[in-house]
């Protein structure tokens, strides 16, 4: 749709599951066709929990390299590193003043990541939301694709936005959920009721883009199913479904065509299709990244470009959010 904006952003906090790919990325190329779209790598998000500095740094440049051997292409959208447009944490600063403690404590994230990191709940913790309604509000962005999970985010963004409007004037676009349907949840191999995840604890759990061929496939083989040897999509069949989903997801196909391609066969050929469909997927994107890792000299172009064109937007967005709420910017 022309003229329409899009935000989205990963963190480089983790190595990114299939889950990832089929629910964010692979959505991505689609919509860099259609729209106007900021692409980031959110590791000032990131760091609300504890990085090791070089670590970081590292993902974060895998991260861009994995984007673009994806497919994103730096051409049609603005891919950057989030660090790199200081106005994402300008923005979140004036934000704060139209939020309130109370809607921070509530979000589900914060109460989450409190139980996970008693020993580390600190106020970039709580703050998170409003650094993601910066990130949004930046760029007057009108779309925000987002699994089902992240629809509370989106939503205190909206009320932030409303907030700062109704008190000093229209400023900014108020964002849009963009609820991205197909293969927006996969789920982990070892328990299906949760959705897969790069931080779980089970190394079985989660298939993840940089996982080698053999390892994809030991994955699956050992993925959960159940007592029956049905191969359908059934609500009380949430492993078989879960392999399902997958393996349309990977082939395009309907689930129903995969119902009927794997009837009458045991889950054990089944699961051994769905390892070797996702490494087979996933080796050439894996070639990709490795060689756009090598180099160095073009990434960094490409992020410096990226960075450039996220910062010309986002200054004149903070320059007439100063305007309003009255900073003194010079003559």
């Amino acid at each position: 749709m022309e003229g329409k904006t899009v935000y989205s952003a990963i963190q480089p906090s983790g190595d990114l599951t299939i889950g990832n790919y089929v629910g964010s990325i692979r959505n991505w190329l689609t919509l860099q066709e259609e729209y106007d779209c900021y692409f980031a790598m959110a590791n000032m998000h990131a760091i609300t929990v504890r990085q090791d500095p070089a670590e970081l740094r590292r993902r974060t440049l895998s991260l861009a390299a994995l984007y673009i051997a994806c497919g994103i292409d730096p051409e049609k959208c603005a891919l950057y590193v989030q660090s790199q447009v200081p106005q994402h944490a300008e923005l979140m600063w004036v934000l704060n003043t139209v939020t309130y403690v109370g809607e921070m404590e509530r979000m589900t994230q914060f109460k989450d990541k409190s139980r996970k990191h008693a020993d580390n709940i600190n106020m970039g913790l709580m703050d998170y939301p409003v650094l993601m309604a910066a990130d949004i509000l930046l760029f007057k962005a009108d779309l925000v694709p987002v699994g089902q999970d992240q629809t509370q985010h989106v939503e205190i963004a909206r009320d932030i936005a409303i907030r700062f409007n109704n008190r000093f004037g229209e400023t900014f676009t108020v964002p849009k959920a963009l609820i991205m349907k197909q293969g927006a949840k996969i789920a982990s191999l070892q328990d299906p009721a949760k959705k897969m995840s790069k931080s779980d604890e089970n190394p079985n759990a989660s298939v993840f883009l940089t996982d080698d061929r053999d390892t994809i496939i030991r994955k699956f083989k050992r993925a959960v199913t159940d007592s029956d040897d049905r191969i359908v999509v059934s609500e009380d069949k949430p492993g078989i479904s879960n392999l399902l989903a997958i393996y349309a997801s990977f082939t395009g196909k309907t689930t129903e065509e995969c119902e009927k391609e794997f009837e009458g066969r045991g889950y054990g050929e089944f699961k051994l299709a769905v390892g070797e469909t996702v490494a087979d997927k996933l080796a050439p994107v894996q070639e990709e990244q490795k060689r756009i890792l090598s180099d160095k000299t073009y990434l960094h172009g490409v992020l410096a470009s990226g960075a450039e064109r996220a910062f010309k937007v986002a200054r004149k967005t903070i320059s007439k959010v100063y305007r309003k709420v009255g900073f003194y910017q010079g003559e």
